[in-house]
């Protein structure tokens, strides 16, 4: 688990996480056997369900009404397209002929989601660095989450992804 020391503040610990997901995205799209393919899915799922958990929970709450309303609820919305995705993932058991597919296309929704949030003049990062928020406050509660979350994972995993700007679709 990564310490509070190795980051400068909470948005470094968020780049981290999306660095780390870009990196998985890149092992699965070169992977060739199918449970590769399998198990890189599932960590790719995992890392999104705790990173988007974290900023949720703790950094997004934190800059309500201080960065761009669009920007804000955008972020939830595209949250919850690629929870429909990871849930769907795993509940595939990597299966089916469109799991690849699935991957594929979360990989591509992370992608403009980490460049709206990265954006150097006006996405939701930089907007968050002009607020009088504490990010190294916001660091070590995230990482104190992000902690409680992986040991949940380890002890039988953590729940499907739950919507929290989108309605769930009916059964």
């Amino acid at each position: 688990m990564a310490k509070k020391e190795e980051f400068t503040d909470a948005i470094m610990l968020l780049k981290h996480d999306h660095r780390e997901v870009e990196d998985l995205f890149s092992k699965f799209q070169k992977a060739s056997s199918q449970d590769k393919k399998w198990q890189l899915a599932q960590q790719i799922c995992n890392e999104l369900k705790i990173h988007t958990m974290i900023e949720e929970e703790i950094f997004y709450p934190a800059f309500e009404g201080k960065v761009d309303d669009d920007l804000y609820h955008e972020a939830y919305v595209e949250h919850d397209g690629a929870k429909v995705l990871v849930n769907d993932i795993l509940a595939s058991g990597g299966e089916g002929e469109f799991f690849e597919a699935k991957v594929t296309v979360l990989c591509e929704e992370v992608d403009h989601h980490v460049k709206e949030e990265e954006k150097s003049k006006d996405g939701f990062f930089a907007q968050a660095r002009d607020t009088d928020v504490d990010l190294k406050a916001l660091r070590d509660e995230m990482l104190a989450r992000k902690e409680e979350l992986m040991q949940q994972l380890e002890n039988g995993g953590l729940p499907p992804a739950e919507m929290r700007a989108l309605s769930p679709m009916p059964a």
